[in-house]
């Protein structure tokens, strides 16, 4: 596949968007998280996988951890013929549904994502200090 293959491939998704980041990285979305990134000036790309999956390919001649964030078992591959057409798609669409999976659910029209999606966390009452809780019940 070449860079306009990829493109278009990405771009089919749902609520995929695109936009150019550091230089010439053409990176794809969903809610704002990244799934996809093509470098158009040196055509290399990078994509998230499972663990297992990242094991296999890291092993293939010029596939190996991206940079900075091979740890999160992101791959680069210095050509975009390192696999297969069919293989490829069927990484680049996993990694989608990877990242999608844990992308924020709201987006605000301006592209950033709201508070309520920012603090997943559940909100736990205050608990009252044992005195406050005497005083609420009428003693003194």
């Amino acid at each position: 596949m070449n860079a306009e293959e990829i493109r278009k491939y990405c771009m089919a998704f749902p609520q995929a968007t695109e936009n150019l980041q550091w230089g010439d990285d053409l990176c794809f979305k969903i809610r704002g998280k990244i799934f996809t990134i093509v470098n158009l000036d040196n055509p290399r790309l990078c994509f998230k996988c499972a663990p297992e999956i990242f094991a296999e390919l890291i092993e293939r001649e010029d596939i190996h951890p991206a940079p900075y964030v091979g740890r999160y078992k992101w791959v680069m591959l210095d050509r975009l013929d390192a696999v297969g057409h069919e293989e490829l798609r069927e990484l680049i669409r996993q990694s989608y549904e990877m990242v999608a999976a844990k992308a924020p659910r709201k987006i605000k029209s301006d592209g950033s994502r709201s508070k309520r999606t920012l603090d997943r966390k559940k909100r736990i009452p205050a608990i009252k200090p044992p005195s406050a809780r005497h005083k609420a019940k009428g003693g003194s």
